[in-house]
């Protein structure tokens, strides 16, 4: 006797995972240059969030730490853990507020949905995390430095997200193909 059991992602979703983690590793490093470790004006996150948002919070995690994990390798600053934070949290929120957006995508709801990884994880964690690793004195100091840049840097980048995933959402392009809006279970 047969039994079937049921997978947590199918290839279909591994393959279109893997075209949005290259895609992102291609916004990221290769499109749009870095002028510093701590500065990229780029919209990378938008490929992870899309994971999230079309497949779920673990696919969309997965997506956001291959990402950063591949693109390290054209970067000339290294690998380093610590920064895999934010990328995971893009897809992760992604995922969580699927269904917030299942029914229609808006502006709104999309500000709100990329409004938790980018105050949580771009700003205030990779801050502190900058802050702690390249900052030369007083750790506090470095924080209001990096946090008073990188809220200038993210609320541009944040705005430019949402206009791209908007304009996607409202061309069909995931319906067509068949994968968005997502089937509730």
């Amino acid at each position: 006797m047969h039994t079937r059991t049921k997978r947590a992602m199918t290839t279909k979703t591994m393959a279109y995972c893997a075209l949005l983690a290259s895609l992102s590793v291609v916004l990221a490093r290769l499109v749009i240059p870095m002028p510093a470790a701590d500065t990229r004006f780029s919209i990378e996150a938008v490929p992870v969030f899309l994971a999230g948002m079309l497949f779920g919070p673990i696919p969309g995690a997965l997506v956001g730490f291959a990402a950063d994990f591949v693109g390290c390798l054209f970067s000339p600053f290294g690998y380093n853990p610590i920064f895999s934070v934010p990328p995971i949290l893009y897809g992760l929120f992604g995922g969580v507020f699927r269904f917030f957006l299942c029914n229609k995508v808006t502006l709104p709801k999309l500000t709100l949905s990329l409004l938790a990884p980018v105050v949580l994880g771009s700003i205030l964690y990779q801050s502190a995390t900058l802050a702690f690793i390249y900052y030369d004195g007083v750790f506090f100091k470095g924080f209001l430095f990096y946090l008073t840049t990188r809220s200038i840097q993210f609320g541009i980048t944040l705005v430019l997200d949402v206009l791209v995933i908007y304009l996607l959402c409202k061309a069909n392009i995931f319906q067509r193909i068949g994968i968005w809006p997502s089937r509730r279970k």
